[in-house]
This record gives structure tokens, sequence and C-alpha cells, in this order.
């Protein structure tokens, strides 16, 4: 089993920035391909960003490209999402997962889920 906890959400302005961590835990995930997505009230989860497991390839969606980043620690066991220019619309709790699979922005094909954290983005 791996366990993946999210962490660094909270609330901040329009055109600010955060930083978010997931940090693995249990069964080795240094093979595992790490993706975060996020979930706004009433809508679907919807892919933001996936970073292979050496941290050499990362894929972003069109709406973050640019002012999002992900990047990896594997000897601390961490993924990171720094989120700059943040927009009234980032407003969702984010979910980090791990998967086999790369590029891949199927929900359904990630086999570990974080417990999410919030970020909400004030107009």
């Amino acid at each position: 089993q791996v366990q993946l906890v999210e962490s660094g959400g909270g609330l901040v302005q329009a055109g600010g920035s955060l930083r978010l961590s997931c940090a693995a835990s249990g069964r080795t995930v240094t093979y595992y391909h790490t993706g975060w997505f996020r979930q706004a009230p009433g809508k679907e989860r919807e892919f933001v960003a996936v970073i292979t497991w050496s941290g050499a390839s990362a894929y972003y969606a069109e709406s973050v490209k640019g002012r999002f980043t992900i990047s990896r620690d594997n000897a601390k066991n961490t993924v990171y999402l720094q989120m700059n220019s943040l927009k009234p619309e980032d407003t969702a709790v984010y979910y980090c997962a791990a998967g086999r699979s790369y590029p891949n922005i199927n929900s359904r094909s990630y086999d570990y889920w974080g417990q999410g954290t919030q970020v909400t983005v004030s107009s």
C-alpha cells in the first residue's frame, strides 16, 4: 500500500501563489508517476499535471500551463505543485495520485489517492 498526504492548501488572493506538497509513505513510490487533480463544487474531478517517476518529464492541462509547475524530490518521497498567478477558477480541492502509466489524464487509471487539500482563490 501507498499512502499519500497533501498539504499546502489555503486561501489566497487572485494573482497570488501557493505550493502544494504530496508526501508518500508505505510501499515505495519511486517508480510511480504522480499526478495532481482538482475538483470544484458541482464539477467532475479534472486533471491538472503529472510528472514521471524520475522527474524528467511533466505534462500539464492547458488551463494551468505556464502558471503551475510540478516537481518531485524522490529523496523525500514528495511531489510538489507550485501554483502561480492563481485565478478564482482555480478554487477546488486538489488531490495527488500515483499511477503506473504516463502521461495519464484519466483519474480512473491511478492506483493511489490522497485525501485532498482545499485551495480557495478570492477575487
